[in-house]
């Protein structure tokens, strides 16, 4: 396009920003460098682009050319069979829909089955197809939980691609070490360098692998540098202890009592009032004990309860937190914390000798049973002790469907977790069949999945008697997600009776019963769906 007619001058070493201004702005209103304005200015501008191009391209230096990647690492795990690979295919393909609410059809929810099919995959041992590996990462960058999971099945090949595109650096961070290889850990010389040179990720992938094999050995590299360690460092390291937490690490942790950080200080105190025979567990239960004691100047004993007055250095210095939350009162905040911190055999000793389930059924005076009964259930789940989760819970078909105190939902939920897979789903099919799904979603969720029978008889039942009194299902929804993902998939035939538009009562929500055969058969194919999905991953290794 050069025009033999008008001269162009060399553009300045700035023109190309000239040039690009002359073209946002229009040559009527900004002339081009070393062009004359008129008619001819745009031709002009034109050449004096394409001659300031040639020059920006033949004026960049060759450059040294970057190290070419190590080559990916071998995945050594047996492959996906091929009918496994295109359902997974389809599973990273299926987005989550835009709308939110209403009626969501009878096609099932593809990506809420990628959990269990990535859980699944995993326990059977299997690669994961290279292919796959970005779309898996891209999956598992947008949802944390997924992370877990999708990065074991994705093996080595994960840390490789994450260095090459920030985007997965969550697998960096996720993998103990950046995917670091750690030294043996019988080469004493290799990992104390490590523990004195490594990147902190580093570090504390070290620590827990000697942990988790050698507990007082990572004790004792610990101590080595706790000194100089920072603050929130010490808290991470420490917190690695939990692995393996024996009596052997109370002296430590007495130590760290003292330390100049608070996080490491309520840290070390919790560690220690998860082991009973500990010296700071036997403080705390004189501390707690004196403030409760059992009256039986009444017609029955009761419990009667005298909080601290005041937080002292002592109490500060075993973890207890001086400063009550917005809205607490203090005494109770103080009380609340020595009964959690309190070794949960001494009220049997305290309380004459009474078992748990004859302690929580005492009355309490002064309105006390509440903040009593919660830093009870606190305890029980620090202590991972069943025999009090199951005092505490008490019947699933008590009238207030918890134990004799006020017992919350949350709180039975922790207590759940410290009971077996079977025990908790007989408790929540129970409370279940006496209170209705209304309040068990919560419930639901600490139970192992697939669920046990009885469990899925007692949710399938709670709908069936909701779509029956002609309720929308969408109140319901909730648990008729999680009945998709974590009923077992050999149920799907008990429900085939479902699927019909059942007649609706006079009182009923007008379209109810489509709205109910619509969420049944959406039931149904996904629990087929998952089936198939595990049959197409095969049987697991013994």
């Amino acid at each position: 396009m050069n025009s033999p007619s008008v001269p162009v001058d060399s553009p300045a070493p700035s023109a190309w920003e000239e040039l690009v201004t002359a073209a946002l702005l229009g040559t009527e209103r900004r002339t081009p460098p070393g062009c004359p304005p008129g008619r001819e200015a745009p031709v002009a501008l034109l050449d004096a682009a394409a001659v300031e191009t040639v020059r920006r391209r033949a004026g960049l230096r060759p450059a040294r050319a970057a190290d070419r990647p190590q080559t990916a690492p071998e995945d050594p795990r047996p492959a996906l069979p091929p009918a496994a690979a295109r359902r997974l295919a389809m599973l990273l393909a299926d987005r989550p829909g835009a709308g939110g609410g209403g009626r969501r059809g009878t096609a099932p929810d593809l990506v809420e089955l990628l959990p269990e099919w990535l859980a699944r995959a995993n326990d059977r041992g299997l690669a994961a197809p290279y292919e796959v590996l970005p779309a898996l990462l891209d999956s598992a960058r947008g949802r944390t939980d997924l992370r877990p999971a999708a990065l074991t099945f994705a093996g080595p090949r994960a840390v490789w691609l994450a260095r090459l595109n920030p985007d997965w650096r969550f697998a960096l961070r996720a993998t103990p070490g950046g995917g670091a290889a750690l030294p043996h850990l019988d080469d004493a010389a290799k990992v104390q360098q490590l523990w004195q040179e490594g990147l902190f990720a580093e570090r504390v992938a070290l620590l827990s692998a000697i942990r988790a094999r050698e507990p007082e050995a990572a004790r004792e590299l610990l101590v080595t540098t706790w000194a100089t360690e920072r603050a929130e460092d010490r808290l991470m390291f420490l917190d690695s202890l939990r692995m393996g937490l024996g009596a052997q690490d109370e002296p430590f942790l007495e130590q760290a009592l003292a330390d100049r950080s608070r996080n490491v200080r309520a840290t070390a105190a919790e560690l220690l009032s998860a082991l009973p025979g500990s010296a700071l567990a036997g403080r705390m239960a004189v501390r707690a004990g004196a403030c409760v004691a059992l009256d039986h100047t009444g017609d029955a004993p009761t419990i009667t309860v005298e909080a601290p007055h005041e937080c002292d250095a002592g109490m500060e210095r075993d973890g207890v937190v001086a400063k009550a939350p917005a809205g607490r009162g203090e005494r109770s905040w103080w009380f609340g914390q020595l009964v959690e911190a309190t070794p949960l055999g001494t009220w049997t000793r305290r309380l004459g000798g009474r078992m748990p389930e004859e302690i929580v059924a005492l009355p309490v005076t002064d309105d006390w049973q509440a903040e009593l009964h919660a830093a009870w259930c606190r305890a029980a789940v620090r202590q991972r002790d069943a025999g009090w989760a199951r005092a505490l819970l008490g019947s699933p078909s008590a009238p207030e469907a918890g134990g004799p105190g006020a017992v919350s939902l949350a709180e039975r939920a922790k207590l759940l977790g410290t009971l077996s897979s079977d025990e908790r789903a007989e408790w929540v099919a129970g409370f279940i069949a006496t209170h209705g799904l209304s309040e068990a979603f919560q419930l639901l969720g600490v139970c192992t999945v697939p669920w046990a029978a009885p469990l899925g008889r007692a949710v399938v039942d709670a709908l069936n008697i909701a779509r029956d009194a002609g309720s929308y299902p969408w109140s319901f929804s909730g648990v008729m997600g999680l009945a998709e993902r974590c009923l077992d998939p050999a149920e799907a035939s008990r429900l085939d009776g479902l699927l019909a538009v059942p007649d609706e009562p006079e009182d009923a929500s007008p379209g109810a019963g489509g709205y109910w055969a619509e969420a049944f058969q959406r039931l149904v194919t996904t629990l087929r769906l998952r089936a198939a999905m595990i049959e197409e991953l095969g049987t697991p290794d013994a």
